[in-house]
């Protein structure tokens, strides 16, 4: 395993790669890593030679400076957890002065209306963020295959979109949610969490799981009423959107069309800790 800290470093090593011909996989993170990151190098492990994994907290994501400061930094532990995975693995841990040139600003993208819905409408800037540092990162790396959570749905779609108006050579490959023992979606948010929510919080899932089973014998406005029902009494969670919606476009449906894909998509609070998650209602 190896870190790097420079991107001139790692622009060397990966030309070294590409000549002898082998296949970087790569999975970008923002560190506090987690099973749901490990299992994303194990699954980029499997199918390339060789697996970057950036631990970069990127600033130009956050459109709140109190969520970036609050971020988990735990690089050390973050090596170790790779470390033991022994795995052919790269560690890209670069400053934001690296990275960005000393200019750490956002780009803007259009993502085809992608960028407008969900959590764009609360994330003021976020996906210009989002977008900003993968494509960097893409020029950077040149992975052939890129690995994604698709906890974060919206972000995995706009990623899509960024490589298909960029021209990018690499394959973006979404990975399933992974998720503690009671549901709750795994995010290094969830370390903030209480004990005591962190068991609750086996609700969301569940309020999801039930959406779905709803799916086939309610309408769209039903389900979305009875969610926001659910969580108007429960005292634990503050419901900040639910939507259904078309799993390519990612735009609210009101009425179910005959195989059209859709997914429900949730936010919550609880404790000031933004938590989020979806599932597929019909696919």
């Amino acid at each position: 395993m190896q870190i790097i800290k420079e991107k001139a470093t790692l622009t060397e090593v990966i030309s070294k790669l590409k000549f002898e011909d082998s296949s970087v996989g790569f999975v970008p993170t923002m560190g506090a890593l987690h099973d749901g990151h490990l299992s994303l190098v194990r699954q980029a492990a499997a199918v390339c030679d060789v697996v970057v994994v950036s631990v970069f907290i990127n600033p130009t994501q956050f459109d709140n400076a109190e969520d970036l400061d609050n971020y988990p930094r735990t690089l050390d532990s973050d090596t170790q957890k790779l470390a033991e995975l022994n795995l052919n693995l790269i560690i890209f841990t670069p400053t934001a002065a690296e990275l960005y040139n000393d200019k750490v600003i956002s780009e803007h993208f259009q993502f085809d209306g992608l960028e407008y819905e969900m959590e764009g409408k609360y994330r003021n800037g976020h996906f210009d963020g989002v977008g900003t540092v993968v494509k960097k990162l893409f020029e950077i790396v040149k992975p052939d295959k890129a690995f994604f959570g698709e906890k974060d749905y919206q972000q995995l779609q706009i990623i899509k979109k960024l490589v298909q108006h960029h021209d990018l050579p690499v394959e973006v490959i979404g990975c399933p949610i992974y998720r503690e023992s009671n549901g709750l979606a795994r995010s290094s948010r969830n370390e903030r969490l209480s004990t005591e929510i962190r068991n609750k919080a086996s609700f969301i899932h569940e309020t999801l799981l039930k959406a779905k089973n709803k799916f086939g014998i309610e309408s769209v406005n039903q389900i979305t009423n009875w969610v926001e029902n659910e969580f108007k009494a429960n005292p634990y969670f503050k419901l900040e959107y639910f939507e259904i919606a078309d799993s390519e476009t990612l735009k609210p449906i009101s009425n179910k069309i005959i195989n059209q894909k859709v997914r429900a998509f949730i936010a919550v609070y609880s404790e000031d800790i933004r938590l989020i998650d979806n599932i597929a209602l019909n696919y």
